[in-house]
């Protein structure tokens, strides 16, 4: 097997339960590490596997000084200040809400905290939409009326389907009552 091929040969189909696959797999994998672990122009990546293609895990660990994270909670109080930052700078303006209401929280975190708040997944047909508390309970519960009339409530969030009938339901109800 050539360092560029995966541990099987073409139009073969591997026994994946043979010994001899998977260990011709680890060499396979081991090639690759090293072929694109370390890379000379960057010497900092040298330590990333060793010369068997093996990975350094002391390498991936954070280093003795750094600080330890403060242990983050979730509550109410965040949920209100996530509320008060949509309806002031509205949905996708994360970053602000973070840097001026909730700044242990990045903007991505705001941005899945909303999504669990807004009930949706998909949040660009809420760009810039703002909102107070009573106008996101709405949003919520118009979304999972939707995701259940569709089976597509999944994780406390409205999930769109591979058919567009969920896109569509959600058109025909900001037609009828837009948010």
């Amino acid at each position: 097997m050539s360092s560029n091929q995966a541990p099987s040969v073409a139009g073969e189909v591997p026994n994946i339960a043979s010994p001899e696959f998977w260990h011709q797999k680890q060499e396979w994998v081991k090639t690759m590490r090293l072929r694109f672990s370390r890379r000379p122009e960057f010497p900092d990546t040298h330590g990333i596997v060793d010369d068997e293609g093996m990975l350094n895990q002391e390498y991936f660990q954070p280093p003795k000084d750094a600080l330890p994270q403060t242990e983050r909670k979730w509550g109410d109080e965040e949920k209100r200040k996530l509320l008060e930052g949509i309806e002031r700078y509205g949905i996708g303006h994360f970053r602000e809400i973070s840097d001026s209401l909730l700044p242990d929280w990045s903007g991505n975190d705001l941005r899945m905290k909303t999504i669990r708040v807004i009930g949706r997944q998909n949040l660009q047909l809420y760009k810039d939409w703002k909102g107070d508390s009573e106008a996101v309970q709405r949003e919520y519960e118009r979304n999972k009326d939707i995701g259940l009339q569709h089976g597509t409530w999944k994780g406390g969030a409205l999930v769109y389907d591979d058919d567009g009938h969920v896109l569509k339901a959600i058109e025909a109800s900001n037609r009828v009552n837009p948010p």
